[in-house]
């Protein structure tokens, strides 16, 4: 029988995270991931990091803490994580008055400086200025996804954690009591469990009975090999439509849909955005769909066609870069920016994931996790279904 003090399953940048974390307060720790292969959302992301975008005082100091962390991560880590400070594009469309959007933004702690088409290109070279009405500017923060969660991965083992690959297929418990975990190989006992699974927390906990708004879109994007072209700046729209979908997925009506899931398209967008790491790769566009069902797999061929026109016109010179299509469910909380904390009708359960900007919030947040775990296990937040 296989005991530790933590079980953390999921092993996308939350998970690894909140696993090196804990192990740094000197607790044994399980972290577990079913696929060696990582397609999740954590391999298939932009990397940006919003620290700008608080709007409350708990959440203004998240995001200055997130700032401060990763000024000095690569060195903590011992793995460079390629972080960066750079412009963040925010571009409007023609057809919207630039003023009005601009407003939209003034809940942000960090205002954005509003450019005209020809100021935005001058910052922004590859920008199309027929295809925009004005650009939002705002300083931003940029890492490379996969290389940061190797680092925390990588880190979390010299302290002593175990990872294994391994997929979780049941919650143990004994009564309202979790006991560990059954994987596909083997079963691991622990008083403490935590879900870091992405895009399958909701369905991994319904599996017990426990329902929160968790959710996912299936999200796809085009991810292209190096090459010679030149993006100063992190580009993507001012109007972010995916965020009203992911509202509007949590409603009574959608709710039922949930329980019962199906390849239908509830509602999907895409937003023509792109970012190029430090090795000359670009990622390219996103499209989010609401589909209950997350083994559905969406029409690759007709997603790319979609991605690539929708970029061609705000950055043409990006439109047939070589590239591949890629998919990974993305976990979303419709009513607020995260969910992290313990069920309290599950003794030893918790719940870290539904980031709404993961890059910026899991990090100082997986630091007070670990100070509640260790310190202060009252302080911590209770999730109620």
């Amino acid at each position: 029988m296989k005991n530790f003090d933590w079980i953390v399953v999921g092993a996308g940048i939350t998970g690894s995270v909140l696993s090196y974390e804990l192990t740094k307060k000197g607790l044994n720790v399980l972290l577990l991931e079913k696929d060696p292969n990582y397609s999740n959302a954590t391999r298939y992301s932009y990397g940006g990091v919003a620290y700008w975008s608080g709007t409350d005082d708990y959440s203004i100091q998240l995001c200055q803490e997130s700032r401060d962390i990763y000024h000095s991560l690569s060195q903590e880590l011992g793995y460079d994580t390629e972080f960066r400070e750079l412009d963040l594009m925010l571009t409007i469309p023609v057809n919207e008055n630039p003023k009005t959007v601009r407003e939209n933004y003034q809940k942000f702690f960090i205002q954005p400086q509003l450019l005209t088409p020809k100021e935005a290109t001058q910052v922004e070279p590859l920008l199309n200025p027929d295809a925009i009405s004005g650009c939002l500017q705002l300083p931003h923060g940029h890492l490379h996804p996969q290389k940061t969660n190797d680092a925390y991965q990588q880190a979390f083992l010299r302290l002593g954690g175990t990872f294994n690959y391994e997929k979780v297929t049941q919650l143990l418990s004994q009564n309202t009591t979790v006991t560990g975990v059954k994987t596909n190989k083997e079963e691991y006992f622990s008083e403490n469990v935590v879900i870091c699974a992405g895009g399958l927390s909701h369905s991994l906990l319904k599996s017990i009975g426990i329902n929160v708004n968790v959710y996912f879109t299936h999200s796809q994007l085009i991810l292209t090999p190096k090459v010679d072209i030149k993006l100063k700046s992190l580009v993507m729209p001012a109007i972010l439509n995916r965020l009203d979908i992911e509202e509007k997925s949590g409603e009574t009506g959608i709710e039922s849909l949930w329980n019962n899931p199906s390849d239908q398209i509830i509602s999907d967008v895409m937003e023509p955005g792109a970012i190029q790491f430090l090795d000359g790769s670009f990622c390219l566009g996103q499209i989010s769909q609401i589909i209950t069902d997350p083994k559905a797999k969406p029409n690759q061929e007709n997603a790319e066609k979609i991605i690539r026109e929708g970029v061609s016109k705000i950055l043409p010179q990006l439109q047939d870069l070589p590239g591949k299509l890629h998919h990974c469910l993305v976990a979303f909380c419709p009513d607020s920016n995260f969910l992290v904390g313990k069920i309290n009708q599950f003794k030893g359960l918790h719940l870290f994931s539904g980031f709404t900007s993961t890059f910026v919030f899991a990090p100082p947040l997986a630091k007070r996790f670990a100070v509640w775990v260790t310190d202060n296990y009252e302080k911590m937040p209770s999730l109620l279904s």
